[in-house]
């Protein structure tokens, strides 16, 4: 028995179809470039596939020797902060989602309203803060300014706000303090956003380019992104297929991790409405 579709339905569908081709067309074009000869990436008119599909560009890229070091300094860099960012926005949301304390309408509006400044209005008082405690070309360049996250907190802080004080209430009765409440029964019971808001932060940091460019000027501090800019732009210049190669090898760890772990994004906005913040 086939299925019939509503037309709201049909509509629905083939406006997602669209946005999926629409999204997938750049990924598609930069993989197929960068299996093409170099000499065939700027023929006119544009052609989707070249006579041979060649690895050289990937070759090239990898022989560089620093991308092992660079995917190392991104994953341990977007682990770390990661991990800092949800722990520390964890702890700000619950302060205010179940806590009183002079100026916390303030403060929540201050936190708020850094949701709505670029973070690009930030870089050059953040750039000189770093030049100043002398951090510029260390890991603590590239991770402290990122571990402030507003929206972070703000979707934490509207999910504690729903969580049952009830079960919070039993836990005092029986002599908890406020931490092993926060640490043995709010983050277990919230552990669908922290994972929704780990892998987003995760992917942030890993894709993250104009901070850790402008503050990383030595090879053994470069994340990914800037590691593969710097051989592009140095050593390779304009050769379309290097490039391509480059941009397919960064963003193939987000595959994986998007792969791997979907299942928790899906459930982490299902159950917190991050898509509706």
């Amino acid at each position: 028995m086939t299925k019939r579709f509503s037309f709201s339905q049909l509509v629905l569908l083939v406006a997602a179809l669209v946005l999926a081709a629409i999204w997938i067309a750049p990924i598609a074009w930069a993989v197929a470039t960068s299996l093409k000869p170099e000499s065939e990436t700027t023929v006119v008119p544009l052609q989707w596939f070249g006579s041979e599909i060649t690895f050289d560009s990937y070759a090239l890229v990898l022989g560089t020797g620093g991308i092992v070091k660079w995917a190392i300094n991104s994953t341990v860099t977007a682990v770390i902060v990661t991990f800092m960012t949800v722990l520390f926005s964890a702890m700000a949301a619950y302060g205010f989602a179940r806590t009183q304390f002079k100026g916390q309408r303030v403060l929540l509006a201050v936190i708020l309203a850094g949701i709505m400044v670029p973070p690009q209005v930030l870089i050059a008082p953040l750039f000189a803060e770093m030049v100043s405690l002398g951090l510029v070309d260390t890991w603590w360049a590239v991770i402290l300014p990122q571990v402030a996250a507003p929206l972070i907190v703000y979707i934490l802080f509207k999910f504690f706000q729903d969580v049952p004080p009830e079960l919070e209430q039993a836990a005092f009765v029986d002599g908890a303090g406020r931490w092993r409440v926060f640490f043995t029964i709010v983050l277990p019971l919230s552990r669908p956003v922290l994972a929704a808001v780990s892998i987003f932060t995760f992917i942030t940091t890993w894709n993250n380019f104009l901070w850790p460019f402008l503050v990383s000027t030595d090879p053994n501090t470069m994340t990914l992104p800037v590691g593969l800019a710097n051989v592009v732009q140095g050593t390779f210049g304009l050769r379309y297929a290097q490039i391509m190669a480059s941009v397919v090898l960064a963003g193939l760890p987000l595959l994986v991790v998007f792969v791997l772990f979907q299942r928790q994004i899906i459930r982490g906005v299902a159950h917190t409405g991050l898509a509706g913040q």
